[in-house]
């Protein structure tokens, strides 16, 4: 291999919580003494910053940096995250949980809820939630990590977080810089490109510098500078599945329980959301602007804060879905520029960490390797269709029809491998994911009977273990989660007790 091949500088355009994860996780697994990372962004350009909920899987990523939980969480004035409460989405009045934790414990390899199943279907079961100890502990306010050194009968306790995004950026930043990024102050003016390859060569900015680089990230946000303004990438629209294509935030002053989870409200023409942080309440709706304008869902969650707006609201614009490719020859594009589906489910910082994970696993040597590329478009792809169709089941799943959303979202037709899932669930109770999917069976059971689609039937093995055995390990477990719950102070005690941030 010829040296002027390798993959030696690295430039990443933008900054944010994409650029500066990206910029992080490079630094620390790459490292910067075989090479530069150099991130270029304008502080003239604003990011989005309204993805402030995370899912478990970030505490891998913050494993990887070496990050310690207590500072991460105080720094970003961040809380605590055991689920999210979904509000008035089957019908007015109703709500569910979707906790991060698992139901019960599996029994003879099949997963616990075809027990409980069998159990409601004899008039025997009580609430499901009782048998998770996250959901339990939710509905009361309180958290705790597993203690070290657990016994293997203590119910875990599975938990992500909620957090500032823009001090999460400046937490990176911090932590990218120390282990030798650059970061350059400027905006791209023209993009260079290899006449015969076609791979990129360097950035010149607006004051005239140029940047050159082996390798690109692209994290410039919606418009995609690099993979589609450049590289033409094409994009993949999935508004027919969800119509969504508008969201207007503000932040307001925080009031009553610092709760651990994130709310999401169906509204008249979407969904709000509420995530609670140490410093200030997170607020936003999701609407379509084809049932709803941008003033009057401006107006609606104005009204509908419990607390003093910090500042004005900003109305984002996006189109649901993702890039034909996320990387094209010496560009890879991770967080909005590869894609977006709606926070309903707290995924996009998800979704940043799973593009991160696969370029390092796949790190290439020269700039232009096409198997790889081919392997990570192929992998995304199936990340992204199948987060999209556990989003869409929460609007498809209803019984609303009190306004021209709801009963678009009710009647619309749904993508072939969602319907496959729903069908499988409504005979039996499961969907079986693949290996390669985000939401495993009980996040599928927590939202889809959660949304009222209750089974026909249940796995055949539920039925092999005795009536009076089942009954008294149901009781057990549900004892079990009830003592762990007991045990766990209110959130914001163990907030203010471990991770307070500062005044």
């Amino acid at each position: 291999m010829e040296d002027a091949e390798r993959i030696r500088r690295i430039v990443i355009v933008g900054g944010g919580t994409a650029g500066w994860m990206v910029a992080a996780a490079l630094a620390k697994v790459v490292g910067t003494r075989t090479h530069s990372i150099t991130l270029v962004e304008s502080d003239q350009i604003g990011t989005v910053g309204v993805g402030e909920a995370t899912i478990p899987p970030i505490a891998l990523f913050n494993k990887l940096l070496g990050i310690d939980e207590d500072t991460f969480v105080r720094e970003t004035g961040g809380t605590f995250k055991l689920g999210i409460e979904f509000v008035d989405w089957l019908r007015l009045g109703h709500r569910y949980m979707h906790s991060f934790g698992l139901f019960g414990v599996d029994m003879n390899g099949i997963p616990f809820t075809h027990y409980w199943l069998r159990s409601m279907r004899n008039g025997a079961a009580t609430d499901k939630d009782l048998f998770n100890a996250e959901a339990e502990a939710a509905r009361q306010g309180r958290f705790a990590r597993t203690p070290p050194g657990a016994p293997a009968t203590m119910p875990r306790i599975n938990y992500a977080f909620q957090f500032d995004a823009g001090r999460y950026a400046a937490f990176l930043r911090s932590h990218a810089e120390e282990r030798g990024v650059e970061r350059v102050e400027g905006r791209v003016a023209q993009v260079g490109r290899d006449s015969a390859s076609g791979v990129l060569t360097d950035l010149l900015l607006d004051d005239g510098r140029t940047l050159g680089a082996d390798f690109f990230v692209d994290c410039s946000g919606f418009g995609g500078l690099l993979i589609e303004k450049t590289l033409g990438a094409g994009y993949q629209d999935w508004s027919r599945w969800l119509p969504a294509n508008r969201a207007v935030a503000v932040p307001c002053a925080r009031s009553g329980t610092l709760l651990p989870y994130t709310r999401a409200t169906a509204r008249e023409g979407g969904w709000q959301w509420r995530i609670p942080l140490q410093h200030r309440t997170g607020n936003g709706y999701v609407f379509s602007d084809g049932f709803v304008s941008e003033t009057a869902a401006t107006d609606a969650l104005m009204g509908r804060l419990d607390g003093e707006p910090l500042a004005d609201p900003r109305v984002l614009k996006f189109v649901t879905g993702c890039r034909q490719r996320s990387w094209i020859g010496n560009c890879v594009a991770v967080g909005l520029s590869s894609g977006f589906l709606e926070p309903l489910e707290s995924t996009s910082i998800h979704l940043i960490q799973a593009a991160i994970s696969k370029l390092l696993a796949f790190f290439p040597q020269r700039r232009i390797e096409p198997a790889i590329a081919e392997r990570f478009n192929r992998e995304m792809t199936l990340l992204y269709e199948t987060t999209r169709d556990f989003l869409v089941a929460h609007y498809k799943l209803t019984e609303r029809d009190d306004t021209e959303f709801w009963r678009y979202c009710r009647t619309m037709d749904v993508p072939d491998t969602l319907r496959a899932k729903l069908d499988l669930f409504r005979s039996r109770g499961e969907v079986m994911p693949a290996g390669h999917e985000l939401f495993r069976e009980g996040n599928w059971f927590a939202v889809l009977y959660g949304q009222g689609l209750e089974p026909d039937g249940y796995h055949p093995i539920a039925d092999a273990l005795a009536a009076d055995e089942l009954g008294r390990r149901l009781d057990q477990i549900r004892a079990g989660v009830g003592a762990r719950v007991a045990t766990m102070p209110a959130h914001s005690a163990f907030v203010a007790r471990c991770c307070a941030a500062p005044a």
